[in-house]
Parts: C-alpha cells; sequence; structure tokens
C-alpha cells in the first residue's frame, strides 16, 4: 500500500501503529529468515538443507516484525550479500541477510519512499510479487523466502513516483488535514493524554487493538473460504473499462481486495460493497488526470457507475437471452431458429 498525503499527517505514526494490530505468527525458531514451518516448499535455502538431513526445525512463535527502510538503503543493504571469497576458498556459501530476509512475513516501511533510488524500488517491488528473494553472484545463486507487508509513505510536494512503479503498487490511500475542529480538539487531547501518561495511554486502548488483531486473524483463517459470482467479475472488468484503467493489474487488486473485505467482514461471499471499498484504493493512483484536474474518485460516483454497470450487463442478458429464445412458430414447422435480434 502506498499512502500519499501532506506532511505532519501522522502517516508514519499509523503505518507504526499497523505492525501492533497484526497477529503472532509460528516461525523457525533459529532461522534468520523466519522460515514459516507449515510451508516447506517456501523454506530457505538453509532450512531446507536441514530437513533434508532429516532433522527436526524447532518452532517458536512471536510478533510481527517491524522493518524501516532508511531512504539511504543500497541494493546490498536490501537483497543481502554473499562472500565470494569463503566460497572460492571453501567452496561454502556464506548469505550475509539484508532489509529483505528481516523483513519476510513482516510489515516492511519505506517512508520517503519516492526519495529512494529507482533501482532500490524496483526490488522492492519484484520481491513483494514474487514472494522470494535470489541472490546470484559470480555463478553462486542463494535464495530465501520474502512475502513482507509493505507500506510506503510520501509527501507528493517532494516528487512524484514513476508511473510504471506507482502502478506496481496495489492500493493507494490519500491523507489530508483534518479540518473538524471538534476532531482537531481530540487530537491535541490523545497528544497530551499520550506524553502525560503513556503506560495509561496503552491500557485504554489496548483492548480495541487486541480486538482488531483477533479480527485480523479471523479473516486470515476464513479468506480461502470466500468465494465470488461471474457477475462481480463482470462488474469489475465493465467499471475498469468505463473507467479507462491501464492494463490489468487493476481487476486483480480490486477483486482480491474485495476477497480481504469479505473476509474481514465474516462473510463467504463477496457483495457490490466490497467490490466499491476495492476500488476506492485501487484506483486513485491508476485513474488518467486531465491538467489541473484532481483524480480524486468518491465512493458515491463509484456506487453510480457500478450501478450503471450492473443496469447495461442486465440489458446484455436480457437481449442476449431474447435473440437466443426459440420461435415457438418456427419450431413446429421444423425450420431452423432465426439468428439476429428480432
Amino acid at each position: 500500500m502506498l499512502i500519499r498525503g501532506e506532511r505532519g499527517t501522522a502517516k508514519s505514526t499509523a503505518d507504526r501503529a499497523l505492525a501492533a494490530l497484526l497477529p503472532e505468527i509460528e516461525v523457525v525458531a533459529d532461522c534468520p529468515f523466519s522460515c514459516d514451518p507449515a510451508q516447506l516448499q517456501a523454506l530457505c535455502d538453509y532450512c531446507r538443507d536441514r530437513v533434508e538431513r532429516g532433522e527436526e526445525l524447532p518452532i517458536a512463535c512471536r510478533r510481527t516484525r517491524f522493518v524501516n527502510l532508511p531512504v539511504s538503503a543500497t541494493e546490498d543493504r536490501v537483497v543481502g550479500t554473499l562472500d565470494i571469497e569463503l566460497a572460492i576458498k571453501r567452496g561454502e556459501r556464506h548469505f550475509e541477510p539484508g532489509v529483505l530476509a528481516t523483513a519476510n512475513r513482516g510489515l516492511l516501511y519505506a517512508d520517503e519512499v519516492n526519495l529512494l533510488d529507482d533501482h532500490v524500488v524496483d526490488l522492492l517491488l519484484d520481491s513483494a510479487a514474487m514472494g522470494v528473494n535470489v541472490v546470484e553472484r559470480e555463478g553462486i545463486s542463494f535464495s530465501h523466502p520474502a512475502r513482507f507487508i509493505l507500506v510506503g509513505t510520501m509527501n507528493p510536494e517532494e516528487g512524484e513516483l514513476r508511473p510504471q512503479l506507482l502502478d506496481r503498487f496495489a492500493l493507494c490511500v490519500e491523507i489530508r488535514g483534518i479540518t473538524d475542529p471538534k476532531a482537531r480538539v481530540e487530537i491535541l487531547e490523545r497528544c497530551v493524554q499520550f506524553e502525560q501518561d503513556p503506560e495509561g495511554f496503552r491500557e485504554e486502548w489496548e483492548p480495541h487493538e487486541e480486538q482488531l488483531s483477533r479480527e485480523i486473524a479471523s479473516a486470515r483463517e476464513l479468506l480461502a473460504e470466500v468465494g465470488y459470482d461471474h457477475s462481480h467479475l463482470l462488474a469489475i472488468a465493465e467499471l475498469m473499462a468505463n473507467l479507462s484503467v491501464d492494463g490489468h493489474r487493476a481487476d486483480i487488486v480490486i477483486l482480491k481486495t474485495a476477497l480481504a473485505h469479505a473476509a474481514f467482514a465474516g462473510r463467504r461471499r463477496i457483495k457490490e460493497t466490497d467490490i466499491l471499498a476495492a476500488a476506492e484504493v485501487a484506483l486513485p493512483h491508476r485513474l488518467k488526470r486531465q491538467p489541473f484536474q484532481e483524480a480524486e474518485l468518491k465512493f458515491e460516483e463509484l456506487g453510480e457507475r457500478l450501478v450503471q454497470v450492473h443496469t447495461e450487463l442486465a440489458h446484455q442478458d436480457t437481449a442476449s437471452s431474447t435473440e437466443s429464445a426459440p420461435d415457438p412458430v418456427k419450431e413446429t414447422q421444423g425450420l431452423p431458429q432465426p439468428v439476429g435480434p428480432t
């Protein structure tokens, strides 16, 4: 997800707070890559060698990691390095883990992602998409799982991401300062309350965080059971075509996000509201902007367009059924069924 907004709108604070909501996970206790012991096909090279030797992998349970990526990060710092000298002298593979190794099965936070080197951003997005990090140097290769939640924040005033990179972020939200005086007063009161009594503030809000964490864990378990109809796919495709969205990544993102939204709500079938909620965060950075035009799509506007799409699809289905309906008179005469509109 990409979080875009003006300075001082708590983008970083919100992202760091997200790590506390993520459920605990099971990991291989002594693995530097936090491999999942239940996913043998996704183990790192070290753990795979141990399994092949007949070792039993030790299991531990811990909170999801929050990993901060510095703006000055280099390629080697991100993907890790191989010790070529050790490989040549002793024939051993020695891999020095990077940021992607630490972030596996965790949350990777890239503040000011628009200021990162484009090549580093490419590496992050490729690893997030493939779920694996492969490092090759001088004919020596090492791979480890690299599945993580990538969250980037940026201030558009400091420069935009290239369109190719922008499209690779599945979701995007726009953050703006709150103008309601009462809401701003509440923000002030909470900041003062936290500074004066951090422990008391945490005790007050910890039950709410734990409840959200349980809901996320339940949604993860339910996600595989959530289904959809062919009409949902048609609605998403027609909506993207009407909005002239380039490529097909948005269609896939909206479907997956709608499934997750339904799972979080505890349902086993998606609804139009799930598609709308997904489109609202999947489209802001993908819509084509005209000069002096804000590419902001309101929930109500999406709803109107989706209703229009459903109406058009219903008319198409009606016309199709009318065209294919048999003519009882000609059927009794043994004549072929007519082709084309009636």
